[in-house]
């Protein structure tokens, strides 16, 4: 009775770990993006264990064409607009040596702020119409 009882436990303990998400490479500094949609194996799916056998999982997750993809709005194009122009501008400025090390810090300052003051005033703009 003790040895079914442990080799019970350590099916259901092999079957949750099958089950956590795992790191799939890349960059060692944690887990970056969508995860990874990896195909049916036919192992799984001959014996009925794994991810795909709890009801509450897709299949489908992260699959392409799963999302309704809707259009961006013209706000958020705007912003990513500003937000791109200002971070070459902030790139130019930090690799310029022509200036000292406390001018280039107050010239990425500004640029900063200016760009956020721009995308307050985008939105306001926006939301005013």
């Amino acid at each position: 009775m003790k040895k079914l009882i442990i080799a019970f436990a350590a099916v259901i303990l092999t079957l949750g770990a099958s089950a956590q998400r795992g790191y799939h490479g890349g960059n060692r500094g944690g887990y970056h993006g969508r995860p990874v949609y990896r195909g049916r194996s036919s192992v799984r799916v001959s014996a009925g264990l794994g991810f795909y056998s709890n009801p509450f999982y897709s299949p489908y997750y992260g699959a392409p064409g799963y999302y309704a993809y809707s259009r961006p709005s013209r706000l958020s194009l705007e912003v990513e607009d500003i937000k791109a122009d200002y971070k070459d501008k902030i790139w130019s400025a930090r690799h310029d040596k022509s200036l000292s090390r406390s001018e280039r810090k107050k010239t990425i300052h500004d640029l900063k702020s200016e760009r956020d003051n721009e995308i307050r005033e985008a939105e306001r703009t926006y939301y005013r119409r």
